[in-house]
């Protein structure tokens, strides 16, 4: 993991110094105001920008290991606190998506699996083939237009936090994560019913069936254990995805996530911010493929680490 991250770093703050032009004249000239070379170099100081290159990255590694990316050129905060105040909006709705769309999948998926071409098996199929065909921010559209249509009524725009105000809270959040978690679940109920069928196929499933275990035992203890092992890593994936790149959607339901941040950064020409938030989903995703190799071990009984 750890060398991964600074793989990142290196590529993520070396890729901005490539920019052309200095950063910080094209941001300060680009607010369409006159500036002097004394500001311009009196904001490189500030940000630490007139220093070595290698001065730079090495000072900016450290904070980051101390949580310390540096400040905004946007708002001129801690970029630190600028992550802190919106990952919890990003992060309830990745995990809200993942609970719902873990709970739609798997059993949907083993069912379509194991009542192969018969209508439940079409059903499903229908089902997860509508959710990948469907992008989630135009359902979430549709959500909202279904609400104030028939029931006058429209998600909360204000945040609260969910240990303040719980109900308060899963009234707004509940529509973004069911939007996503839908075609979320889409993904995974297929892989998991493509999976759950080549594991029943396998030669220890006959012989179990030869020596007379219940069927649903045979499922439980030996089918799913094994077959869950891609379905895991699909799931890891999305959920590492849904971190930051759920830009669409929280625009939709007027949520300040990191994705919404992201775009805002960029549009504010807030590289440092970039460069903190790119690190961010960059562990976020290294930290969730640690997560899904742990699970390996403990799902199959083969694979151990040393």
């Amino acid at each position: 993991m750890i060398p991964t991250l600074i793989g990142v770093a290196v590529v993520i703050f070396f890729l901005m110094r490539l920019i052309p032009g200095d950063i910080v004249e094209l941001r300060l000239t680009g607010e369409g105001g006159m500036v002097t070379e004394e500001q311009i170099q009196a904001e490189r100081t500030r940000l630490g920008l007139n220093k070595p290159l290698l001065e730079q990255f090495a000072g900016w590694l450290v904070g980051a290991a101390t949580f310390d990316l540096g400040l905004s050129m946007w708002t001129g905060n801690p970029i630190s606190e600028e992550i802190w105040v919106r990952l919890p909006v990003s992060l309830q709705v990745a995990i809200m998506s993942t609970l719902l769309a873990t709970v739609l999948a798997i059993p949907l998926g083993t069912l379509a699996a194991l009542r192969q071409d018969t209508w439940v098996d079409y059903v499903v199929r229908l089902f997860s083939i509508a959710g990948l065909a469907t992008p989630s921010f135009w359902l979430g559209i549709m959500m909202i237009l279904v609400l104030l249509n028939l029931f006058q009524w429209i998600p909360p725009i204000s945040y609260r936090n969910l240990w303040d105000d719980p109900l308060y809270n899963l009234s707004m959040l509940i529509w973004p994560a069911m939007a996503t978690g839908y075609r979320y679940s889409a993904v995974a109920m297929r892989m998991t019913r493509s999976t759950v069928l080549e594991v029943m196929r396998e030669d220890y499933i006959r012989t179990a069936r030869a020596k007379g275990l219940v069927e649903n035992l045979i499922i439980n203890r030996h089918a799913l254990s094994n077959a869950m092992l891609p379905v895991i890593t699909v799931i890891g994936i999305e959920f590492a995805f849904l971190i930051g790149g759920l830009v669409v959607t929280e625009q939709v339901f007027n949520l300040n996530g990191i994705g919404n941040l992201f775009v805002q950064s960029v549009g504010q020409k807030d590289y440092t911010m970039v460069q903190g938030l790119v690190l961010l989903v960059a562990f976020v995703t290294v930290f969730t493929n640690f997560v899904v190799d742990v699970l390996y071990a403990w799902l199959d009984p083969r694979i151990h680490y040393n």
